[in-house]
Order: structure tokens, then C-alpha cells, then sequence
């Protein structure tokens, strides 16, 4: 993939821009099998890869320049507007809604807010996409006065964006290096986007997380449910659950097995199982319990810490899935689950350095499947799946 962008050096955030595909993933191959050497058992499934080009569903757009004439996009050193509205990663359905995006700032008069002078209101605009194409829009902003003018004139944009389904506001007071703010308002009828994903409809809503990479996602999610299946554990916890995916497609949601993605054994498939999901954001808790509604499938949803609600359990499921963020599980998790009488584990990493320390914290968790999958084609990151069972 070529982008002007890089080539002009306006962007260097896709660190590997213009080096062939599949040199990038076999990079990342070698990186992962590099940094886990120290299991020797480990069997790897060939790696999942993705489109090169538009495959974020999701654009985290800096609002910078002036109302008159707003650049969406990054912020140079010095706090300047970078406009990359056609940015070649982000999908088509983004890339067409961003005119629309910039034309709407002017007419609200949302002031960009300045880094330099610390003053203006609109700081980020946060534009997801379905798979089924449907928008979601979320204005991140100093306060609420600019929402009254918002309110004003969206139906002039969901007359513009007819796959404009949800839109708020967030409230990001504070003068940090931060995406988001605590408080979000809803402006539409409609709170939730539908992410379908392998035939089950995930509810997403403006706080909770789904990762960036759909055909990526859904791969992650049969690669569990595939494992799970063949095991088939009575029980099942799902550990920073976001909105329910791996737990939704354990309990029985999703279809679908790619070559290569099972374990072996073949047993289980559609066994009643508990399965149990934690998550600390209490939006993506409602979210993932509406899902399960809709869908007509058996799990528990609690807002929490992932790694509190471990030690204060009294026992131990059969198999626990952990997604966590870039920091990984941590000591206590990992103690917790060392100590456990938890049979296996399917841990999904985002930065296989802190999955390699948290392995070496489970020794009597051995890995013996494992899976790269790119998540984040033209950069060094990646998603690692592991299989582990107990010795």
C-alpha cells in the first residue's frame, strides 16, 4: 500500500507504510514466535491476514485549523492542524462520511480547540463504522455549551449522512493527552450500533470498546469459540469482556469454523456451559447484556475489575479467556491463575511483550497452540491468540 500521506511525510503513524504485505507479517511472525521461544511446544497455526487497505472501522480524528476551514486528522509538533480525512487505512465508508464531518463543523461553529492556546471547544471528532455500514459519531468537547448549536443542526447532517445512526457528546474538560471524557450525552433515538459480527449483532455503545480490525475481530472470536468448543468446559469466564464477543460466541452465538482454527478433539459443540463476563466499563456491561437478549443466549454480564473479581471468587471455572489491554494481566492475575484450578486458558494479546512476561508468570500453564493475527496492517502491532492447559 502506497499513501500520500507518508510519502509526503505529513504522517508517519503507519511505521511500515510501503513495505510489501507479506513482508509485514512474517515480521510479525517472527516477533511473536521470538519473544514466546521459551515454550518449545508451542504449535502455531498459519496466521490470519488481513486487507491492507481500509480496514479500520473506526477514525479517531483530531479537529484542528479554524471553524471556516477545520482540518480532521493529526496535530503536528507544534499543535497544528494535519488534515487526513482520506486516510487509506480507514475505510471507504469513513473516508466518504469526512466531508460531510468537516462542512458540519463550520456550520455549527464549533471552534477547534488549540493545544498551544489551550482555548476553542471541539477537540476530537470519533466515527465508527458497522459492517453493515451504519455511522456512529461522537463529538468530543471542552463542555456543553457547543451542544445546543449541535443539537441545531443535526438533522442537516442525518439528512446529508442517511447512515448516520448514533451521535453524542463527550465531555473532556481537562487539558490532557487523552481520547475521551467521562460524561457522554446522546443526541439520537438510537444509543447503541449494531457490530455483526459472524452472524451474532454485538451492541455497541459510544463508551464501549470494539477492536479497530472487524474481519480481524470476527477471526479472534471463531478462533476462541473453536477452542472452546473442542474442549468443551462447563464453565467459562471471560475476563475484560468488553462488549461480549468471546463470551457471546462461547455461550453459543456466532458460526462459522476457517480452516485450521480448531483444536482438535471435536467435542462440545453447542454444550450447555456458564459463562461469565467482567468488564469494568458498565457501557460495554449493557451493551453486552442487550446482545444477549436480542440473541436468546445464556450468559452473565458484571461490571468490574477483571483481576478483583478473580481473587474474591470462592472457585474457579473450567477455562478462562483473558483480552486484556496493552499492559496485560499483571502479577496478581497471573498469580491468581497459577495458583487456580483453572484448566485452560485462551489469552488474546494486543502486545505479545507483556503476554510473554505474564506466560512466565504461569509456568504450570503451558502453551501449546498459538495464532497471529494482524489486527493493524502498515504498522508493528499485532494480536496474538494463545492456547494454554494446565500440566
Amino acid at each position: 500500500m502506497q499513501c500520500s500521506y507518508f510519502d509526503a511525510g505529513r504522517c508517519r503513524s503507519c511505521t511500515l507504510m510501503g513495505q510489501p504485505y507479506e513482508d509485514q507479517l512474517a515480521g510479525k511472525e517472527r516477533h511473536c514466535r521470538h519473544l514466546l521461544a521459551d515454550h518449545p511446544g508451542l504449535t502455531w497455526l498459519p496466521s490470519v491476514p488481513s486487507r491492507e487497505s481500509g480496514y479500520r472501522n473506526k477514525a479517531k480524528m483530531v479537529v484542528g485549523g479554524t471553524v471556516e476551514s477545520p482540518t480532521l486528522g493529526i496535530l503536528d509538533p507544534r499543535g497544528t492542524g494535519i488534515d487526513l480525512r482520506a486516510c487509506g487505512i480507514t475505510s471507504p465508508g469513513l473516508q466518504a462520511a469526512m466531508p460531510a464531518l468537516a462542512s458540519f463543523v463550520t456550520r455549527a461553529s464549533l471552534t477547534p480547540y488549540s493545544v498551544p492556546t489551550r482555548r476553542g471547544e471541539l477537540k476530537n471528532l470519533l466515527v465508527t463504522e458497522s459492517p453493515d455500514g451504519e455511522l456512529m459519531l461522537r463529538f468530543v468537547l471542552r463542555s456543553q455549551e457547543p451542544v445546543a448549536r449541535i443539537r441545531k443542526h443535526l438533522p442537516s447532517l442525518l439528512a446529508e449522512l442517511p447512515t448516520l445512526r448514533v451521535v453524542s457528546a463527550n465531555i473532556l474538560p481537562e487539558h490532557r493527552a487523552v481520547l475521551e471524557g467521562e460524561h457522554e450525552i446522546v443526541l439520537t433515538d438510537a444509543e447503541t450500533l449494531t457490530m455483526r459480527v459472524n452472524g451474532l449483532d454485538l451492541h455497541l455503545r459510544p463508551q464501549s470498546f470494539f477492536q479497530t480490525n472487524t474481519d480481524i475481530a470476527a477471526a479472534l472470536y471463531r478462533q476462541a469459540q473453536h477452542w472452546v468448543e473442542d474442549l468443551a468446559p462447563a464453565s467459562v469466564w471471560d475476563l475484560y469482556c468488553g462488549v461480549g464477543g468471546f463470551a457471546l460466541h462461547c455461550a453459543g452465538g456466532g458460526a462459522g469454523r476457517a480452516d485450521g482454527e480448531g483444536a482438535g478433539g471435536g467435542a462440545g459443540a453447542g454444550a450447555a456451559r456458564a459463562v461469565t463476563g467482567i468488564e469494568v466499563s458498565a457501557e460495554a456491561v449493557a451493551s453486552a447484556r442487550l446482545s444477549a437478549r436480542d440473541a436468546g443466549l445464556d450468559a452473565r454480564f458484571e461490571a468490574g475489575d477483571a483481576t478483583a473479581f478473580a481473587l474474591a471468587s470462592d472457585t474457579a471455572p473450567d477455562l478462562v479467556i483473558v483480552n486484556p489491554p496493552r499492559r496485560g494481566i499483571g502479577a496478581e492475575l497471573s498469580g491468581w491463575l497459577e495458583a487456580s484450578s483453572v484448566r485452560h486458558v485462551v489469552y488474546s494479546s494486543c502486545n505479545a511483550v507483556s503476554l510473554a512476561r505474564d506466560l512466565a508468570a504461569m509456568p504450570s500453564l503451558r502453551p501449546v497452540t498459538g495464532r497471529v493475527l494482524d489486527m493493524f496492517p502498515q504498522t508493528t502491532h499485532y494480536e496474538a491468540m494463545v492456547l494454554l492447559e494446565r500440566v
